[in-house]
């Protein structure tokens, strides 16, 4: 074959390899050996070129007809606890889209590009990739929703698992609609994966739910088929616990969303060796073995009832009378007899035979299995032995890609169903101007209404692609568009700009197409939009539009590094490194603190590595120092003011009468939550306020804002009565609060769960006298005083840790969570298996190196993962320096260059 290819020109060789990349070649590794010019080389490559670029099976002009057909489009991502094979389990789905060999799925981890995932074997920043599949007629009829034709645009995002990453989750189920949820079905549902799945629930984003690692339950735990699927069911079960606490009931505008084996959205099977199945695919093997010989002339639509009827007694308390082929709803028969569950006689025992027969090397009976199951393999799979051929056997028999994206295609919504429900959570704005209307009808003839969810790094330096989701409209090259950041209020000018839109790219994994245009509910990179948003924002035309809603995150950058350039010359270096590294995480803060220092917060000390390693070789591009991780604390008050503070605005003639007092217990964790909040209707906020903490109404109405950032746990409260202009000053009371709110007294940090009370104002008559300039200084002064007054505490942000571990490992995690001021409050058997898991709260201050010293103590044998969980008070006064919180003040107040020692109440108290 290779002799009759005729040579390519190098641009046609060009052209070749951008289809080739995906399959293993470096383009500089090609371009080499073709400019070096040896002729059989050349004709070597052509050959190689020509026979790869056939695997490919879709190309971007397919792609780009499919997009507009909306109905037939799944945006999803693969959502999962850390090691529970997320990027393992995309290899297949990618393989089936022919983009790398089947062969190659389960070791490629295709959708981990970065160098370092590679390395550590974690995903680190969620990867997009589009894949084209086709459906035969016959399953098109299990399609509950519109459809269009049997092609579909899988636009698949892998997100990483590992908790300090989980920012990168939130961007991508903002702009999904569906998620594949992964659970290792022998460690089970574990924390992170609750939180993973919390977020999807709360953007309305609809589950399926995929076990993995099957191999794992049968080779190592060699579990019976029973005990097999009791695992199977108290997955099951947890996973719909977590989502009827935190979905909404079945009424509401999704419907029900609990995940079922017998509706097919529970897939089984191992992403490493490349199997998986729902009840579906057996449903249908044994459907037409039981059917009449009139099977034939059956239409899609009878098929398709009688395979929903054989999945209903594939699960749950249906079993098999094996003698008579007929299936019993009761456990044993009448003659005593013990019938098996169907679930384990028709489901699990052919998969146990298969695997039976080849790990313990009984050939003949291993090739009748392969031969009755008409599995067809090629010559050098029939040489393997062992797992190599249980492998291929079982990739034939079950392929992973066809029983997923099966799945994904029949159970997953549309943008066209999605949108429907997801607009009022989306947007902003009122729910039927012309952009909630696009939105909800996902027209492409509306107005353009598209979210940035995050910044990619482009191979050029410095520069980005926006990637986000086209919500409605569609959106070109050269199309001039509103550019709005996160801060733009309609009808203003901030954080607003009008260009031209430079390219618009489709992301493919590691590569990017060009493409003219991308109509609504499809995902796209964009450049040329990075110079104006830093993380994320709302792309429109439509001049009244307001913001599609900020993202919420799980996690808050409490962990913080001080940096500074080796070289002081390269200072400008790290200020422009520090903006490009703000801009590439969805979740990393860089503050420049008054000191002058440079801060680096992020979720954790591995979000935070990483980070600072990007920011050294890609971003700033040069050698930096960095100081040991410090934690931000939150400063509050634990009792009410014992006296009225009385502060004097600097010509005299103002006063202001405050208190301060603490929350009631859950407000904060509400105002964070978003239950109470500054958008929140007036009547609606009073009413919760009073019904669940017992305020007065009045006071409840009249709350001047929260803090800081107007978003805050902290709140201002008008409770004066009949002061003579009062509205006047509002506002300069209100910038003196989100000032102080910000930076408290004891140490500049922020201020939580506290209420400030105005309880009287004295004025000058004559508004000159009462100006920004006098009432500002004298509001935070007040409030200072206030916190002073109020028995003021530090609190320390706390970790939940989970530990996974043999029994025998237990003592050394109690050993090393004592030391670290942590407690253990819940510890329990992980059924059929002889793990442990335990659940503690371990403050984030004593987390630096947890990991290592777990390690150490137990022989490697315990895994822990931390997830951000609350606030404490840390015990004792930080007036006094000698106790542990006052040592936390000094020590922060002089890494922050500020005066020693908590300044005195007289700077901020005056007399009457």
């Amino acid at each position: 074959m290779v002799s009759q290819v005729m040579p390519l020109t190098s641009s046609a060789l060009n052209r070749r390899i951008k289809i080739i990349t995906t399959s293993y070649f470096e383009l500089t590794f090609l371009n080499y050996f073709y400019f070096k010019g040896a002729k059989k080389i050349r004709h070597l490559l052509n050959g190689l070129i020509l026979t790869l670029s056939l695997q490919v099976n879709f190309t971007v002009d397919q792609i780009r007809a499919i997009m507009d057909k909306k109905a037939n489009i799944r945006n999803m991502s693969v959502i999962a606890h850390v090691d529970h094979g997320k990027s393992t389990l995309t290899d297949s789905l990618v393989s089936k889209a022919g983009i790398i060999a089947s062969a190659r799925a389960g070791e490629t981890r295709f959708t981990d590009t970065r160098k370092d995932e590679q390395e550590r074997c974690i995903t680190i920043k969620s990867t997009a990739i589009s894949l084209y599949y086709e459906l035969s007629e016959n399953d098109t009829a299990f399609i509950k929703q519109s459809k269009d034709g049997s092609g579909f645009l899988i636009n698949l995002i892998d997100s990483p698992g590992h908790v300090d990453f989980s920012s990168e989750v939130t961007a991508a189920l903002r702009v999904t609609d569906g998620a594949l949820v992964v659970v290792d079905c022998v460690s089970g549902v574990c924390v992170q994966t609750e939180t993973v799945l919390r977020q999807a629930i709360g953007e309305r984003i609809k589950p399926v739910l995929m076990m993995n690692k099957m191999d794992r339950a049968l080779l190592e735990l060699q579990l019976e088929p029973e005990d097999l699927y009791q695992t199977f069911q108290r997955i099951v079960e947890s996973v719909n616990v977590i989502i009827s606490t935190y979905g909404e009931d079945e009424n509401g505008p999704m419907g029900n969303i609990m995940v079922d084996p017998v509706l097919g959205t529970v897939g089984f099977g191992s992403g490493l060796h490349g199997w998986a199945f729902t009840l579906k695919q057996f449903a249908e093997m044994y459907a037409a073995k039981f059917a009449a010989k009139g099977n034939a002339q059956m239409t899609p639509v009878e098929r398709c009832k009688k395979v929903e009827d054989m999945m209903k007694k594939l699960w749950g308390d249906r079993y098999y009378d094996t003698a008579n082929g007929k299936f019993v709803k009761s456990a044993i028969g009448a003659d005593g007899k013990k019938y098996p569950r169907t679930f384990c006689a028709l489901v699990l025992d052919p998969i146990f035979k298969v695997f039976d027969a080849i790990m313990n090397f009984r050939k003949d009976e291993a090739a009748k299995l392969i031969q009755k199951m008409d599995i067809k393999l090629d010559n050098e799979d029939k040489d393997k032995e062992g797992k190599p051929l249980l492998k291929a056997v079982m990739r034939r028999w079950l392929p992973a890609g066809e029983a997923l994206l099966q799945m994904i295609t029949i159970h997953l919504p549309s943008p066209v169903t999605a949108q429907k429900y997801r607009c009022e959570l989306l947007y902003e704005g009122p729910g039927d101007d012309e952009a909630a209307m696009g939105i909800k009808n996902c027209d492409p003839k509306g107005p353009l209404m598209m979210y940035i969810s995050k910044m990619v790094p482009t191979s050029d330096k410095g520069r980005f692609y926006a990637f986000g989701r086209v919500f409605s409209g569609s959106v070109s090259t050269g199309l001039k568009v509103r550019i709005m950041g996160p801060n733009f209020v309609p009808g203003k000018k901030d954080d607003l700009y009008l260009k031209p839109i430079q390219r618009t790219i489709l992301m493919m994994g590691r590569y990017v197409e060009p493409i003219e245009d991308v109509p609504c509910g499809n995902i796209v990179g964009l450049v040329g939009v990075d110079q104006f948003l830093v993380k994320t924002g709302t792309i429109t035309t439509y001049d009244q539009a307001h913001n599609m809603r900020v993202m919420k995150f799980s996690v808050s950058p409490v962990v913080r590094v001080a940096v500074e350039a080796k070289n002081p010359a390269d200072l400008p270096k790290l200020v422009e490194g520090l903006k490009r590294l703000s801009k590439s995480d969805p979740m990393v803060q860089c503050i420049i603190e008054e000191s002058g220092e440079h801060i680096v917060a992020g979720a954790g000390e591995l979000h935070l590595e990483i980070c600072l390693k990007d920011l050294e070789e890609d971003h700033a591009c040069i050698p930096i120092k960095k100081s040991d991780p410090v934690v931000s604390y939150r400063e509050t008050v634990s009792a009410e003011s014992d006296i009225m503070c009385l502060s004097k605005s600097p010509n005299k003639h103002n006063r202001l009468f405050m208190k301060a007092r603490p929350f009631e217990e859950g407000l904060a964790e509400d105002i964070e939550k978003g239950d109470v909040s500054s958008r929140q209707e007036l009547k609606a906020r009073a009413r919760y306020l009073a019904d669940k903490y017992e305020w007065d109404v009045g006071e409840a109405r009249k709350i001047w804002c929260f803090g800081p950032d107007g978003t805050g746990p902290n709140l201002l409260v008008d409770v004066t009565k009949g002061v003579q202009y009062l509205n006047e000053i509002k506002d300069s009371v209100v910038a003196g609060f989100q000032w102080a709110a910000k930076e408290g007294v004891l140490c500049e940090e922020n201020m939580r769960a506290i209420r400030f009370d105005i309880h009287d104002v004295t004025l000058h008559t004559d508004a000159i006298h009462r100006g920004g300039g006098q009432i500002i200084p004298t509001a935070r002064r007040a409030l200072y005083a206030c916190e002073l007054t109020a028995d003021p505490r530090i609190m320390e942000p706390v970790y939940l840790v989970e530990i996974q571990c043999p029994e025998g490992a237990m003592g050394g995690i109690y050993g090393v969570l004592t030391r670290r001021r942590g407690h253990v409050f819940e510890e329990s058997r992980v059924m059929g298996t002889p793990m442990y898991v335990i659940k503690a709260y371990l403050p984030v201050n004593e987390s630096f190196g947890f990991t290592a010293d777990l390690r150490s103590n137990t022989g490697g044998q315990a895994f822990p993962q931390c997830v951000f969980d609350h606030w404490q008070i840390l015990p004792g006064n930080p007036l006094d320096a000698t106790s542990k919180p006052g040592i936390v003040v000094l020590e922060t107040r002089k890494r922050k260059g500020l005066k020693e020692g908590v300044p005195a109440l007289d700077n901020y108290l005056d007399k009457l």
